[in-house]
């Protein structure tokens, strides 16, 4: 799947605890900057399972660990990606991928996701499947 990319990233430990810089504006091609959100999910728990139309999404699992599958929804192709604190991984979701992320920690996850258009409610561009998993 040529168009998910993903980034290593760095995490900078010292006696006071850790710090990533997880996304910059260069990663979003030096746009406007959309929407930053942190989200959790109990073990076992899926969240996500939609798509956007317009929205390009980057997700960061920063605790916990987690399984992101991402679908195009034009190809049918199917990526896994395991993701957790142990090894920082950020990962752009293009749009009209279908993705979620499954906590298969035995603690809750920590997700940091970005989005590069704030929400709006009027006009959410996220459309939702039911799980399969």
């Amino acid at each position: 799947m040529k168009r998910i990319k993903t980034k290593k990233l760095l995490k900078i430990k010292d006696d006071r605890g850790w710090l990533a810089e997880i996304l910059k504006s260069r990663d979003v091609d030096g746009k406007h900057f959309g929407q930053l959100i942190v989200t959790t999910a109990l073990p076992g728990k899926i969240k996500g399972n939609h798509y956007h139309l317009r929205k390009r999404e980057w997700y960061c699992v920063i605790k916990g660990s987690g399984l992101l599958t991402i679908t195009d929804r034009k190809s049918g192709e199917t990526k896994t990606l395991k993701m957790s604190d142990e090894e920082f991984l950020l990962v752009e979701i293009p749009k009209n991928y279908l993705h979620s992320i499954k906590n298969i920690g035995t603690d809750m996850m920590y997700l940091i996701a970005y989005t590069d258009e704030p929400f709006n409610p009027t006009d959410e561009d996220t459309y939702y499947v039911e799980s399969k998993r």
